[in-house]
């Protein structure tokens, strides 16, 4: 299975588009454009990574709900495409330890891409070492204009395409590829200077570019925005809630503290747990999942995978919020129930909420924190281990 990076240049300000805000921030079917523009990508397994070139003072981006997913990460882009695209194929080459990995550069302005496009793309790229795009076929005549605005000519449309994005090369071969520091529309034409010839795959007309003002409105309607969108932040129609219910357990074992809701509490003993073993947080991450129909913690953490030992259950926190919003769920509140005869939580209580919705980007007041014992019953009233049950409520509005 062939396996990729993104780079989407998200600097620009669209003024073509006119009004204040930037496209890639303007709102449609409950999420932002450059949210719908990276979705495929994110819940694609074969994608490995993301990075996004924005523009330095970019005041929108932090505001998104998806800006903690783990393979999302952001550098400052520049004045021009080629620079912002630059500075993503750099990032990628650090993180990639000097191997050549595919690279798709797609545009944060189309948020339309379909997976069967995604796919006649990858299938590709396996005997095109030049790289490959999504275009379409022109199917209007083409028409030249004189000085005066009048038809000079007619431009003969066989063998014309309109080229879209994702773009896809070799990491290396792009970046030589701009390395001549010349403007360039596209990725496509600047491999083409350097003697490249990609191929091109046949896309669709709905990945279409948001450039005029009429685009938003069929954006919108081909995402099922009936409304045509609106401005970032504006308010939307909720459309649905779901409501999800984790619980989960560990063994008391050697140790001095426990985990609890992200913070550290004094105990005579520790837990016995692959991660951290924050009981609190492993019932929230279920409750998570459940909601949005995403199986259970098991199936996204198992303990069999060594890069989950000792690791900090906020980490896993962030990575079903991330999903969660992926899937363009927001979550509304949580509830959270400790079950043990100790330690006590009570002091901790204002802590624990606070870290628990810093991880969940919500208020402190959307996050309850109970404990109760099991009046000397079971295994909890033995003290022999710790029980936590969790409830969120999930909302798919804007």
């Amino acid at each position: 299975m062939i396996s990729y990076w993104v780079v989407m240049p998200a600097a620009g300000r669209g003024r073509r588009m006119g009004g204040e805000l930037p496209k890639q921030y303007l709102r449609l079917a409950g999420r932002t454009v450059v949210e719908h523009a990276l979705a495929p990508f994110l819940a694609d397994p074969r994608c490995v990574g993301i990075v996004v070139a924005l523009s330095e003072d970019d005041p929108y981006w932090p505001t998104l709900r998806i800006v903690r997913h783990p393979k999302l990460a952001t550098v400052v882009g520049g004045a021009e495409r080629r620079d912002s695209v630059t500075a993503g194929l750099e990032a990628v080459a650090e993180r990639t330890g000097g191997a050549n990995p595919w690279v798709l550069v797609h545009d944060a302005a189309r948020p339309c891409l379909g997976s069967g496009d995604l796919d006649a793309l990858l299938d590709a790229l396996a005997d095109e070492p030049d790289g490959a795009l999504l275009a379409v076929p022109v199917a209007d005549t083409l028409k030249r204009a004189d000085a005066d605005g009048r038809v000079g000519t007619t431009v003969p449309r066989e063998a014309l395409w309109r080229a879209q994005t994702p773009q896809a090369f070799r990491l290396e071969r792009l970046r030589a590829a701009l390395a001549d520091g010349r403007p360039a529309t596209d990725e496509a034409s600047a491999v083409e200077r350097a003697g490249g010839r990609p191929r091109l795959v046949r896309g669709s007309a709905s990945n279409l570019k948001l450039t005029e003002p009429g685009d938003v409105r069929i954006a919108a309607r081909l995402l099922g925005d009936e409304e045509g969108g609106g401005a970032a932040g504006e308010t939307t129609t909720v459309g649905s809630y779901r409501i999800g219910f984790g619980t989960d357990v560990h063994a008391f074992g050697a140790g001095d503290h426990v985990w609890l809701g992200g913070v550290r509490i004094p105990h005579a003993q520790g837990v016995v747990a692959h991660s951290d073993g924050d009981v609190l947080l492993h019932a929230l991450c279920d409750a998570l999942l459940g909601a949005a129909g995403l199986g259970d913690i098991g199936q996204h953490f198992p303990d069999s995978d060594p890069r989950w030992t000792g690791a900090a259950s906020t980490e896993f926190v962030r990575y079903c919020v991330a999903l969660v919003h992926e899937r363009g769920w927001a979550v509304v509140n949580a509830d959270l129930t400790l079950l043990a005869e100790a330690p006590r939580v009570g002091p901790h209580r204002d802590e624990i909420r606070a870290h628990v919705a810093h991880a969940l980007g919500v208020p402190v007041d959307a996050v309850n924190v109970k404990a109760t014992t099991t009046e000397k019953l079971g295994f909890s009233g033995r003290r022999e281990g710790l029980a936590a049950q969790a409830v969120v409520l999930l909302d798919r509005g804007g």
